[in-house]
């Protein structure tokens, strides 16, 4: 129960990844606002983590609103008492090149998964900063843990992706950035990197398993526990002196690089 009675908000958690972490922080005694654009998906997901015993709450609505994230770090204190997690997983991939991308593709890529990241920090930060510290951070020295998505394509470069790839570098820089900020308040802030993944999205593609399992040094893709693992230690009370880093997942992708057909 590394978790217990802490508290995390978590976006784009519906399904894949987002959804994993939710239950797998759920399961760790945590309890978890969860959020969706898709109400339908949101309340499926917190309704099978309180299934399995966890203590979760649906909050769709759009992660790159200003004022809904707001809501979002005020509706976690109203339902929980506090808020000690924020994890930004929720993102949009639109593929095309630099000569075909739109405006309205660019801004929409760009809403979400930076300005929607950026200001989730800002209101989560805000929070930890404001409340008394827990058990858990006065031992560690942590007022609150924060957790960026970005991905191995924010540091290798990769067909069809120039504003995607762009925002999730800029996630990056936005963890080691924040550091200045939020270390004084005893927030940590980090991101995750994640190689090929298996989910419900990906795995709709026949294929993207051989694919992957060709071009990663350890022959598979990764799984949503593989990328549950690493950003739950970053969220732990053992990461508490790592702060403005970002933890690749990618069975070695990036050191060889090897791009898919």
């Amino acid at each position: 129960m590394t978790f217990h009675n802490q508290t995390a908000i978590i976006t784009g958690a519906g399904q894949g990844i987002g959804f994993a972490m939710a239950s797998e922080l759920a399961r760790q005694g945590a309890n978890v606002l969860l959020n969706d654009f898709d109400p339908e998906l949101a309340r499926q997901a917190a309704a099978a983590i309180q299934q399995a015993g966890g203590r979760c709450a649906a909050l769709p609505g759009d992660a790159s609103d200003v004022t809904f994230i707001r809501q979002m770090v005020a509706t976690a204190v109203d339902l929980f008492g506090r808020l000690d997690m924020a994890i930004a997983n929720a993102g949009i991939t639109v593929f095309g090149d630099v000569f075909t991308t739109t405006p309205e593709a660019f801004q929409t890529i760009v809403d979400l998964n930076l300005r929607g990241s950026f200001f989730l920090v800002q209101a989560a930060a805000t929070q930890m900063r404001a409340q008394p510290r827990s058990l858990v951070g006065n031992e560690q020295g942590i007022a609150g843990r924060i957790l960026l998505m970005s991905s191995v394509v924010g540091q290798l470069g990769h067909p069809g992706l120039p504003v995607y790839s762009m925002t999730k570098a800029g996630l990056q820089m936005l963890a080691r950035q924040s550091v200045i900020d939020l270390s004084p308040a005893g927030i940590t802030i980090n991101a995750v990197a994640p190689g090929a993944t298996l989910t419900e999205r990906t795995t709709d593609d026949p294929d993207y398993i051989p694919i992957w399992s060709r071009i990663t040094p350890m022959g598979r893709p990764a799984t949503v526990a593989d990328i549950t693992a690493a950003a739950l230690f970053l969220l732990s009370p053992q990461a508490s002196h790592i702060t403005g880093q970002t933890l690749t997942i990618d069975g070695g992708w990036t050191s060889v690089g090897v791009p898919p057909e």
